[in-house]
């Protein structure tokens, strides 16, 4: 028993639509190279699904590209002056793009002047004001960063000078005179205040102050 005829009409059903394209594509391509090999013919397959997949076969003595242009040379047809109108369109619009903003470019620099009627020179003159305003602005706020930030640096100097001035002339941070054991300001102490070291210094005592020497703090002084 024979095949049935298939009715020639989509398929509509996406999955039976996508398993017979694959299917026929495979039959396509098969029938493209026993062609080539067996006619030395130059063929070029294109095919795109309908996601949108691409699946292309060339003959390997030939390109895809060398059988365009085979092919407008013997049908007349050219295949790229759409696509280059296109594209001579975008680069016209470019180009006076850019030759509008080199002219304003000339004007905002006081040329190219002459062709300007009242209003357009009243508007360039109004958008240069507010560029000026902007550029100012922005001078003025560099600079009080700049102030700022030296004043720190000042003060933060005028502190170093203070605590080397105590530290040569032995005192510590609250002006009390700092000595050694033999009564002379003991710079090393102060220095290593200032820098951060421990906070142990040898003070003097004088002798106007008996009952500091005398005095005893242990627990068998307290108890005689």
């Amino acid at each position: 028993m024979g095949r049935g005829k298939i009715e020639i009409k989509r398929i509509e059903n996406s999955t039976n639509r996508q398993v017979t394209y694959s299917k026929r594509r495979g039959g396509i391509f098969k029938k493209a190279r026993e062609i080539t090999v067996l006619c030395d013919a130059e063929v070029s397959l294109i095919m795109f699904s309908s996601t949108g997949k691409l699946s292309e076969y060339c003959s390997p003595s030939t390109t895809t590209k060398k059988a365009y242009d085979r092919f407008q040379e013997v049908s007349g047809i050219n295949l790229w002056s759409s696509h280059y109108e296109k594209m001579q369109n975008h680069l016209n619009k470019l180009k006076e793009e850019n030759s509008n903003l080199r002219r304003e470019i000339r004007q905002r620099m006081g040329e190219d002047l002459d062709g300007l009627e009242m209003e357009e020179l009243r508007g360039l003159e109004q958008n240069m004001d507010g560029a000026l305003k902007v550029v100012r602005e922005r001078k003025y706020h560099v600079v009080h960063t700049q102030c700022d930030t030296y004043r720190k640096k000042i003060r933060n100097l005028e502190d170093t000078n203070k605590r080397f001035l105590r530290a040569l002339e032995g005192r510590d941070e609250s002006g009390v005179f700092l000595y050694d054991d033999s009564g002379r300001p003991d710079c090393e102490s102060a220095f290593g205040l200032d820098n951060g070291g421990p906070h142990m210094f040898g003070f003097r005592l004088q002798p106007c102050q008996p009952n500091l020497h005398d005095a005893g703090y242990g627990t068998n002084d307290r108890l005689a």
